[in-house]
């Protein structure tokens, strides 16, 4: 099968994602599912050759010199997909992530309207978290659009690789794609804050040196934003902590409780009974009792206080999924997958059915 065919047939289906992988025939993942297409198994020549039909000479000097190389191409104007190609058993595999054509509204996504404000905040740390698929990257787009649209900034992306092109609107936006604009994660943090930044998008926090330096510049007047594979709010303070040496996490718990403005995080569930799937998130933004958890190592309470929180917008990503079930949005196995607390989701659904049941009576 050739790459075109694979391609128009993931845009048709709105895949999220293509596997091709030796052994197996290309398997679309659609509403988070895998479903293979009909069609013979994959060669180790095959997958080859597929390879080199999408891959740049430095991309495959990449692949053949590290093992793996990630980069994003453009399909025409149907679509974008980012693609990672790897060494596997001595031969290639090769997953592709459709990038949607168009960026999404808050609305759209689903996103709490409380997050706009944070966006328009002259400092700090807004963290977007979430296991792989979970949509972060879409999400980010989305709020770097809204800033774009409604405030006069300069916005610098860091990514690997970009994935949305923004176009200038109100603000000024620099894109850099790390290994093909800059050298790494660190260096290219560093050297935007020597040009003159309003907002920073890291695309990942992916080591001590980078998260150091996101952090300090947080706190020195930039709105800095980042992604981590992490789900809740505790879990991601504690990484980002846990990422530091011993000696050095009580500074780094201080500098945290006054610079991190919020920690969304999300998961996206396939819909109930029809085609396509839904975000739940949980939202933190920081107050004075959270700062204080943080300074004082106690990240484990963090989740009671956003559930205290719900005027100022805060949630937990297990009420947001509740409200999904009760509004059968998704469907009750999904819920549980998604759960952060099993035990006390049960609790909550048994109680709903009660209630449901006496209300029917």
């Amino acid at each position: 099968m050739q790459i075109d065919k694979m391609l128009e047939l993931a845009i048709e289906k709105k895949a999220s994602d293509i596997h091709l992988a030796v052994g197996r025939a290309p398997t679309l993942r659609i509403d988070g599912r895998l479903r293979s297409i009909q069609s013979t198994p994959l060669t180790p020549d095959d997958t080859l050759n597929l390879m080199k039909s999408i891959s740049s000479e430095r991309n495959q000097q990449e692949l053949n010199e590290g093992g793996g190389s990630d980069f994003a191409f453009a399909y025409g104007d149907k679509a974008r997909f980012r693609v990672s190609v790897f060494r596997q058993r001595g031969s290639i595999g090769i997953v592709l992530r459709q990038i949607p054509r168009r960026l999404f509204t808050f609305e759209e996504i689903g996103l709490p309207n409380q997050v706009k404000n944070l966006l328009f905040q002259p400092r700090g740390l807004i963290l977007i978290t979430g296991p792989t698929g979970s949509g972060k990257t879409s999400t980010m787009a989305t709020m770097i659009d809204f800033i774009n649209a409604e405030a006069d900034c300069h916005i610098i992306t860091i990514e690997d690789p970009i994935e949305y092109y923004h176009q200038h609107k109100k603000s000024i936006i620099t894109q850099r794609e790390v290994g093909v604009d800059v050298s790494g994660w660190s260096e290219a943090l560093r050297r935007a804050l020597r040009q003159d930044p309003d907002v920073v998008l890291l695309g990942e926090m992916r080591d001590l040196e980078t998260i150091s330096i996101a952090v300090t510049a947080a706190e020195t007047g930039h709105l800095v934003m980042g992604t981590l594979h992490t789900i809740g709010a505790a879990e991601t303070v504690n990484r980002l902590i846990d990422a530091f040496p011993v000696q050095s996490q009580e500074q780094i718990r201080a500098q945290l409780s006054t610079c991190l403005l919020a920690v969304l995080s999300q998961a996206l569930i396939p819909c109930a009974g029809v085609k396509g799937r839904v975000a739940a998130f949980e939202l933190m933004i920081r107050t004075p009792a959270i700062s204080h958890l943080i300074r004082e190592n106690k990240a484990h309470r963090l989740t009671s206080e956003i559930q205290t929180g719900g005027k100022l917008g805060m949630t937990t990503l297990d009420d947001s999924l509740f409200k999904l079930f009760q509004e059968k949005t998704i469907k009750y196995a999904d819920m549980m997958e998604c759960a952060q607390d099993g035990e006390e989701m049960q609790r909550k659904v048994e109680a709903f059915t009660r209630s449901g049941a006496a209300a029917a009576g």
